[in-house]
């Protein structure tokens, strides 16, 4: 009997079960022997080797797979799942003669992917729900704690959706969503940086306790500094470490003791209060 099948149909390999266990891989072995030469490479066999050993059952073929795997590879492990679930679609399909698609694809978007995955799950959602958090925790509000614990909850369940979602489109996921990549991640970076504004005058407290006093004139420099515009003290702070940060040689750590020595010098001089 003649061979009936067109170009799109293959025969499928990959099983839910496939795809659960690459998904666990992924979440706990992601950054397993990061190292600075291949990062995460490590990581991404790890969890795809099961399925390199259902697709590709001759050994040299899956030495060869195993060995363009192993190549460098680094994005944000919160949404790389969704790299691996394509990269196991195209696999599945095309096998061997995937290769090189698959190395482009993994090249292509693991910075993009790197970017959103960063913005979103690197410093939004700790910076909005961390600060919420802590900041319940300093007024004794246990709930803060539990806000806390159920991101983090909804965190994972969101990355063991992402690998199954790109597994299920494939390539048509890179098609129709590469161009919105950079819409996605400036929309979020401008998300982010609107919410840490919001949250300087509630995180950050530092005042000007001077007094001006001539006669009986009495001119408070907080009051009048309010009327320019409330919480400027703090966020003039928050740009000047931002400005030192953007040095080659400031690290987070130096910024940090800076803060604490400019703020014991300060408040002793009655600059700050």
């Amino acid at each position: 009997m003649a061979n009936t099948k067109t170009e799109f149909e293959f025969d499928k390999v990959v099983t839910k079960k496939d795809l659960l266990a690459a998904n666990v891989r992924w979440l706990l072995c992601s950054q397993i022997c990061w190292n600075y030469e291949r990062m995460m490479s490590t990581g991404y066999l790890y969890s795809i080797l099961p399925t390199l050993r259902k697709l590709y059952p001759k050994d040299d073929e899956q030495k060869e797979m195993m060995h363009m795997h192993n190549q460098f590879f680094n994005t944000n492990p919160m949404v790389g799942g969704l790299i691996l679930g394509i990269d196991m679609a195209i696999e599945e399909r095309e096998k061997m003669a995937s290769k090189e698609v698959v190395t482009g694809i993994k090249t292509g978007l693991m910075g993009p992917f790197a970017g959103v995955g960063d913005t979103i799950f690197g410093v939004i959602l700790p910076t909005i729900f961390g600060s919420i958090a802590a900041y319940m925790g300093l007024q004794g509000n246990v709930t803060g704690v539990i806000i806390w614990m159920i991101v983090n909850i909804l965190v994972i369940g969101v990355r063991f959706t992402l690998l199954p979602l790109g597994y299920s489109q494939g390539a048509k996921l890179v098609n129709e969503f590469a161009d919105r990549l950079n819409a996605l991640t400036d929309s979020a970076i401008l998300l982010g940086v609107t919410v840490v504004g919001a949250l300087i005058p509630t995180v950050i407290h530092a005042t000007v306790p001077y007094v001006y006093k001539s006669g009986k004139v009495e001119l408070k420099m907080q009051e009048m500094l309010d009327q320019i515009m409330p919480a400027l003290v703090p966020a003039l702070l928050v740009g000047l470490i931002y400005m030192l940060l953007g040095y080659k040689k400031m690290t987070s750590t130096k910024a940090i003791l800076l803060v604490m020595v400019l703020a014991i010098v300060l408040y002793n001089l009655k600059i700050l209060g």
